[in-house]
């Protein structure tokens, strides 16, 4: 007898195929397909899934949940919407290995306005550690991509210069070991120190090793680098081509700054493809860009690490340079909406603009920066204009591009894309714009993704492959969540499984916790 049986859906396996109309069976964590009749099937539950379809789990392969699932292990933002698996670890900002656990508080507290600063449940210094965290504590299946950070910050320290022969190889060993506990490859995040301290070819050295380890290559641009614009993305490609590795460019998109065009951009990927090397990309359709409210200081003010930053934050003459240098990322200091503030004597600034709150202080946008850090242990978001949504169709429907919502899960106003990326793509893209077929849409967000990551029996319902379904209605899914409202679920998700466990149920979170840590080469 089966534990679940899920009939007469319109099955998309995942794979681009057409679908089909038949029935899923569920045993244990594995799945049985069923194209003809499956009226003789006996289970211990049966859902009816006329008019719905019935697919693998959606894969975000850009998530900022490494730490926040941990004291939130419901999830409910990233299950409701269909999410299974997640990436965490990108962005170079990962939280291990470390060596020292004095360097992994203080990164921790550095990072703590992209990635959260929650209770956590223990301690870790290891990758094997680390995942060992999630297994049957979580909601969803987590795997890990170990970023740059803490690589440079255990070999290296904090300080801004080149790695020495004997500290690039002692990177090299701890991303090896890394990688034989069950990391899926090496992330940087080139805007954020001190992984941006690395030059090109230390990188290339690192991408090297993951490679040989069967990794990824997944990259945040060195967006200042050059013309801002292709040098980035030639940067990127280059540490592919000569660390012989797939690369990954992660949110990808046109900012609204760029003087050039999406095809510039789309074109030196095709061309680079075209070229043998493998390429692709992660994308949301959202106009908004979210991240910690440091990264608009520039990389000479965190050289040291945390505690010589908040010297510079608190001294008059780093205030003056820092006063010449600060300018928005996109947009103005209106448009920059701040976010995750813990004083209560600070909350009035939820949801306000930089401006505003520069106003409601009377003081300098800079000093407004300056001084809500320090209060604030610099964990402080925003959430402001990024991409240029004329142009966001363009990489989202590229045939290497697939899905990932870069949520940053933090304050009152998180980015709207953190409760509603994938029904967005399936209500926008599919049903209201026909901009994609629905079997293309599934599989970019479920097997292209385990398939770019190597993620084992996982992102499409065949026979034997694990349980991670997501069941919808087609006609109704969608997101209502926006920018001034984001904590909105999702519309027409119906039932998620995680591991052949009911998490979402008619809508509704169960509380099961069926998620696991995966690890690279095991299923």
């Amino acid at each position: 007898m089966l534990d679940l049986l899920i009939n007469d859906g319109l099955i998309v396996d995942g794979s681009g195929n057409p679908g089909f109309y038949g029935s899923v069976g569920v045993e244990g964590e594995t799945v049985h397909v069923f194209r003809g009749d499956s009226a003789e099937t006996e289970a211990a539950r049966v859902i009816d899934a006329t008019s719905k379809v019935v697919c693998p789990g959606f894969i975000d392969v850009h998530a900022h949940s490494g730490l926040v699932i941990m004291a939130e292990p419901e999830h409910h933002a990233k299950v409701r919407q269909g999410v299974t698996t997640e990436l965490v670890g990108v962005d170079g900002n990962s939280y291990a290995p470390f060596t020292s656990h004095d360097d992994f508080l203080a990164f921790f507290e550095l990072n703590s306005g992209l990635d959260g600063a929650p209770q956590l449940p223990g301690s870790w210094s290891t990758v094997a550690e680390y995942l060992s965290m999630f297994d049957d504590k979580v909601a969803t299946n987590i795997a890990y991509i170990i970023g740059n950070s803490p690589l440079r910050i255990s070999a290296v320290g904090w300080d801004d210069r080149p790695a020495s022969e004997v500290e690039r190889a002692n990177m090299r060993a701890m991303l090896r070991e890394g990688m034989e506990e069950g990391a899926f490859g090496l992330s940087t995040g080139l805007d954020y120190p001190p992984g941006s301290y690395a030059g090109t070819d230390e990188l290339v050295e690192l991408a090297q090793e993951a490679g040989r380890h069967g990794g990824i290559y997944h990259t945040h641009l060195r967006n200042k680098l050059g013309d801002q614009f292709l040098d980035p993305v030639k940067e990127a490609l280059e540490i592919g081509q000569r660390g012989e590795i797939p690369c990954h460019l992660t949110h990808f998109y046109q900012k609204l700054t760029h003087s050039g065009s999406a095809e510039q951009l789309l074109g030196l990927v095709d061309e680079t493809v075209a070229q043998g090397q493998d390429v692709t990309m992660d994308c949301f359709h959202y106009a908004y860009s979210s991240t910690r409210l440091l990264i608009l200081i520039p990389e000479w003010a965190f050289n040291g690490g945390p505690e010589k930053l908040k010297q510079v934050l608190r001294s008059p003459e780093g205030r003056e340079r820092l006063r010449q240098e600060i300018r928005p990322r996109s947009g103005s200091f209106t448009d920059l909406m701040l976010t995750n503030f813990k004083q209560p004597h600070n909350r009035k600034f939820e949801g306000k603009s930089l401006a505003e709150s520069a106003d409601m202080m009377e003081k300098s946008e800079v000093d407004t920066i300056c001084d809500l850090s320090l209060d604030e242990d610099l964990q402080i978001s925003y959430v402001s204009p990024g991409p240029n949504l004329a142009t966001l169709p363009d990489f989202i429907t590229h045939p290497r591009t697939m899905i990932g919502t870069d949520a940053v899960l933090l304050g009152e106003y998180p980015n709207p894309r953190s409760y509603g990326t994938f029904p967005t793509i399936l209500a926008e893209y599919v049903r209201e714009e026909g901009r994609l077929t629905l079997e293309e849409a599934i599989r970019k967000m479920t097997f292209m993704a385990a398939h770019r990551l190597d993620i084992r029996e996982r992102g499409m319902l065949r026979d034997g492959m694990k349980a991670d379904i997501v069941v919808f209605d087609p006609q109704t899914v969608k997101s209502p969540s926006t920018v001034r409202d984001p904590k909105q679920f999702p519309i027409g998700i119906e039932y998620v499984l995680v591991n052949g466990r009911i998490v979402v149920d008619q809508g509704q979170h169960t509380g099961v916790l069926a998620g696991r840590g995966l690890r690279h080469g095991r299923a």
